[in-house]
């Protein structure tokens, strides 16, 4: 947030200079002022303890207190985030960083609604056995589809479908990498595959910028990643031909139709059919209405606050697309994907409390990034590290911003100045390609680390648990898959494409 509000005040001295050169001093006196009085009113450390209470409480409340859990988080986040946005607007006077986590969590939220509403009318069915190459043939299938209606849509769009495919030995580990692969890594090639690209393509790197610089580190770590999962899975599809999970996916509702050979085998067609094919359009409008920036076309309507256009038009055009939808969806689409609000009505309040709570930690990152001491620590290795660490944990879109905004502050340039973003994605400044290309690939990558990393992740293994599949705790899924799987690889990526540099 406190990203935002050196933009702002950058803005508005920049634009009434050109203006009004007479008043330029006027106005310096002001910025002045204002960064001292924000300065004077900014969040001490001990506010992030609610921010780290709800971590701690997402990541123990499913395992030690289900029920409680289960029955108040809605309270409890909302609670949270009421703490620390009142203690902002009542104790320190500033209503900015809340209006602002407003309408980023809006943003956020109405995106989210929209993908997952009118994917879930959509049913895909894939009709031949979940064998390891099949398995693996989809997950990079949905890292690809995942640059075209980012991750967020390719993960709703084919979650479903992928757990249809393994009906009867359908594991945990199958859920994780499709996490994995396509939720986070796979998105990393266009703006549209993840939120932190498409805020880098906002403030003006180029469009296909990130398929040009990342496109090594993402054929890397998608083979790695397809291959581990493949013996993975291989070692497991002897040992796993049945289970007792059952799947809303009947025949009659258009799921996978097999006829039995005498012998009792299932004998599959292999065609992929599509029930609700028409919410198709509902999906390319949230994804094109992602480009109704109010910032990038003026004449998109917006509220202009402290300076900034804040959009409106096109969450609204996601959140109806999202009602349209649902409301002329084919029932047995619905129906056979076993659809429900839960999934999302989960996200929406636990991310509530995450996009409220997060703004002291915020701050505080991005105050020190932006400090002498913090930019003397700047290169492209602390900035792969820096962000990936945080986006882990953090709300990746807002992380990416402080760090970009950093990097281009240690040599001078100011990511509200378009040019000069174009020019540091460019290379045109010292070593400023690769550190763009750290903090791109480390924002999406390591949202892959937890479940609050990306906002699919939550939302997937909601979609999991509520097919009845026993999902891995906080802490589980740390344990068990990131840090064994995802964090070696990660490291490999660092030590081949940024330390050493083998591939720049």
């Amino acid at each position: 947030m406190a990203l935002d509000q050196a933009e702002t005040t950058t803005v508005t001295t920049v634009a009434t200079g050109q203006d009004h050169q007479e008043d330029s001093h006027h106005q310096e006196a002001e910025h002045d002022s204002h960064g001292a009085h924000d300065e004077h009113h900014e969040a001490p450390a001990w506010t992030v303890i609610p921010f780290v209470l709800l971590l701690l409480m997402i990541a123990t409340g499913p395992l030690f207190y289900e029920h409680f859990w289960h029955h108040h988080y809605p309270k409890v986040a909302v609670g949270l985030a009421t703490l620390v946005i009142s203690y902002y607007i009542f104790v320190l006077g500033n209503t900015h960083g809340p209006v602002h986590a407003f309408f980023e969590y809006f943003q956020f939220i109405a995106l989210l609604t929209g993908l997952y509403v009118a994917s879930g009318g959509i049913m895909i069915n894939v009709d031949r056995e979940g064998t390891p190459m099949a398995n693996t043939v989809l997950l990079v299938i949905g890292a690809v589809v995942a640059n075209i209606i980012g991750t967020t849509g390719a993960s709703m769009l084919l979650i479903r479908p992928f757990m249809r495919l393994n009906k009867g030995r359908i594991k945990p580990y199958h859920i994780v990498f499709f996490i994995f692969m396509v939720s986070n890594v796979g998105g990393c090639l266009t703006p549209i595959g993840d939120p932190p690209l498409f805020l880098g393509f906002l403030k003006g790197v180029p469009f296909f910028w990130t398929l040009t610089h990342n496109w090594d580190t993402w054929a890397f770590a998608i083979i790695i990643l397809a291959i581990v999962f493949y013996f993975y899975d291989s070692k497991n599809h002897e040992n796993n031909l049945e289970s007792d999970l059952e799947f809303n996916a009947g025949d009659d509702n258009g799921g996978n139709v097999s006829v039995k050979t005498q012998a009792g085998k299932a004998v599959h067609t292999g065609k992929v059919t599509f029930v609700g094919s028409k919410n198709f359009v509902w999906l390319a409008v949230v994804v094109v209405a992602v480009f109704l920036d109010p910032n990038v076309f003026d004449w998109v309507p917006a509220i202009n606050y402290d300076g900034q256009k804040m959009s409106f038009l096109r969450e609204v055009i996601m959140l109806s697309a999202a009602f349209f939808s649902f409301k002329w969806a084919n029932k047995d689409a619905l129906k056979g994907n076993g659809f429900n609000f839960e999934p999302i009505r989960e996200v929406a309040f636990i991310f509530i409390g995450i996009f409220g709570t997060m703004m002291p930690a915020l701050e505080l990152v991005g105050n020190f990034a932006k400090s002498e001491a913090g930019q003397a620590l700047i290169n492209h290795n602390s900035l792969y590290w820096g962000t990936g660490a945080l986006s882990g944990f953090l709300d990746n879109a807002p992380t990416y911003l402080n760090f970009l905004a950093a990097a281009m502050a240690s040599k001078g340039a100011d990511l509200s100045n378009q040019s000069e973003v174009i020019a540091f994605a460019a290379g045109q400044m010292a070593n400023s390609a690769v550190e763009l290309t750290a903090i791109s690939v480390a924002a999406v990558f390591f949202g892959a680390m937890t479940y609050i990393g990306n906002g699919p992740n939550f939302m997937v293994k909601s979609i999991a648990e509520q097919e009845g599949i026993k999902m891995p705790s906080f802490f589980g899924y740390i344990l068990r898959f990131s840090l064994p799987i995802l964090f070696p690889i990660l490291v490999v990526v660092w030590v081949l494409f940024f330390y050493l540099q083998l591939f720049g």
